[in-house]
């Protein structure tokens, strides 16, 4: 195991701290001389660079501002390779790799409460309804959990990686609280902080991927998580429907804690830091400390000087808000989103109903119906891969920019699966027909929420790329409150109205949205313009 791989780790920061500096030494602890070469000469006077051809004359950017302070700024090295864009190929996919394991072991734990629904009614003598509070107390949770955590993500004296470590270590002995509620409010309050707590790499992901993709690359990481994404609630009544029908309920948590547990232990030893503003600002204090020189300081120290305590809270937590509901643009791609999400929750509600009731699956068996989700957006994958190094790859610039709008168009084409699954689901399930044709039709829903997803972010992230972190907390805060919200007259719709009938009334609630990625992509531009928060140079 190469130490640099474990060097940038909770456990490599931890260890060198405890070993007084002499294990996973930094880079300039390592090579003395590369104090020398961290920096750049700019005047102060016309800001422009001077960059000396000799590696072995120091390269300090001085500023002097009005208050008479001179620093010196430390930035990244060309070609560093601790900036996560230069990472090799391998690293970042093993990286990728860890928040899509991350997302699925926290992700998963919304669904898989599902299959032992049953269990908590008999054991607690609750309704169905009340039953289900479970789940959406937990998507609640996560709805509201990355409005903290992803702000103070983009501080750059917190990081990501710490935040991941810390609320996961805390996910993971909470579902104790579950597991042995002593009553129905003491399950409900616990399952609403375990989803707050777990939280934050349902908002963030997308912005760990951004750290170390440039902009070119971006789509393909996005996509990889974006299939954790909607694949692990599909997965949970999978993994859930068998130990609860065997075990009880409570194996359901023991489950999600046992998963969640082998993910934390490989992530304090392989997930490094990915946040630039993070690294650099360690890197400074280093520095600082070896050279004695209070003048280093990186950008993000910089900003962060000129606020007060006051606006460092409103960062963390207004500006989710703000960006949620002032932004048209953010505002309209938010309510999609949501109302994805609103129908996925809803609709996995009608599976029982469908396998069990009119197939006669047992509840370990039905689980297995949720497969089609996870196909569906597996074989999604490649011609998306495809459509990437065709047609969107060409459409960057020599800077490795996009106009945000071409982002949208694989939207186009996911608008209109959304109603296909609904449509082909609800008047397959009856038993006339084989069951093999409403869990075909259940995979388009994956095709359909997978162009979505990955378009909505990557358009996101590119027309707001300095507040990339707080537009996708809000954009979890938005689509989960939904998500928690719809599952809770879900068994009343799909009984009263039939699963034909109810399937089709979101089917043609999803039909009205449809034009909105259209309308963004010709007017967005436009919108864009007239915004103080998104890009306005594309």
């Amino acid at each position: 195991m190469r130490k640099d791989l474990v060097r940038e780790t909770i456990f490599g920061r931890i260890v060198h701290l405890v070993s007084g500096g002499k294990l996973f030494p930094p880079a300039e602890q390592r090579d003395p001389s590369r104090l020398q070469r961290y920096t750049v000469t700019k005047s102060a006077s016309t800001s422009a660079t001077s960059v000396s051809a000799s590696s072995d004359v120091p390269l300090v950017e001085k500023r002097n501002p009005e208050k008479g302070n001179d620093y010196e700024l430390v930035d990244w090295l060309e070609n560093d390779s601790e900036n996560p864009r230069n990472w090799s190929t391998t690293k970042k996919f093993f990286v990728t790799f860890q928040i899509c394991f991350l997302t699925i072991a926290v992700y998963i734990g919304s669904a898989i409460y599902t299959a032992g629904v049953q269990g908590v009614m008999q054991q607690f003598g609750v309704s169905d309804v009340a039953a289900l509070l479970g789940l959406t107390l937990f998507v609640l949770g996560y709805a509201l959990g990355p409005m903290v955590f992803a702000p103070m993500s983009e501080m750059p004296f917190f990081g990501r990686s710490p935040i991941y470590i810390s609320t996961l270590a805390l996910f993971v002995v909470l579902q104790l609280g579950v597991i042995y509620a002593k009553n129905f409010g003491m399950l409900l309050a616990f399952r609403f902080i375990t989803g707050f707590i777990g939280s934050p790499v349902l908002a963030t992901g997308g912005a760990t991927i951004a750290d170390m993709y440039a902009p070119k690359k971006q789509a393909y990481g996005i996509s990889i998580w974006g299939i954790a994404a909607v694949c692990g609630p599909a997965l949970g009544p999978v993994v859930g429907g068998f130990a609860a029908e065997s075990k009880g309920w409570q194996w359901t948590i023991w489950e999600l804690m046992w998963l969640s547990g082998a993910c934390l232990i490989f992530l304090i030893f392989f997930l490094p830091e990915t946040s630039s503003s993070n690294i650099l600002y360690r890197r400074t204090m280093r520095y600082r400390k070896l050279t004695g020189n209070p003048n280093l300081k990186c950008e993000a120290e910089i900003e962060a000087e000129g606020m007060s305590s006051k606006e460092i809270v409103q960062i963390i937590l207004i500006r989710p808000f703000t960006l949620s509901f002032t932004e048209p643009i953010v505002f309209l791609l938010n309510l999609y989103i949501a109302l994805i999400y609103a129908l996925l929750y809803l609709w996995f509600e009608s599976f029982p109903i469908v396998f069990i009731g009119i197939y006669n699956f047992s509840l370990g068996t039905s689980g297995l119906a949720f497969l089609g989700l996870l196909v569906g957006a597996l074989i999604t994958l490649p011609p998306f891969f495809w459509y990437l190094h065709q047609y969107q790859e060409p459409l960057f610039n020599e800077n490795g920019d996009i106009k945000p709008e071409h982002r949208l168009t694989p939207a186009f084409v996911g608008a209109f699966f959304i109603p296909i699954c609904l449509f082909w689901f609800g008047w397959s399930a009856r038993t006339s027909v084989h069951w093999i044709m409403p869990i075909i039709g259940s995979s388009f829903f994956s095709i359909g929420a997978f162009c979505l997803f990955i378009s909505v972010l990557a358009y996101l992230g590119d027309a707001y790329p300095k507040y990339v972190a707080s537009v996708y907390a809000g954009n979890d805060l938005v689509r989960s409150a939904f998500g928690a919200c719809f599952p809770l007259f879900a068994n009343a719709m799909f009984t009263r109205l039939g699963v034909g009938w109810a399937s089709s009334l979101l089917g043609f609630l999803s039909i009205v949205f449809i034009p909105i990625p259209f309308v963004l992509y010709y007017y967005g531009e436009r919108i864009r313009a007239k915004s103080k928060m998104a890009r306005h140079d594309l």
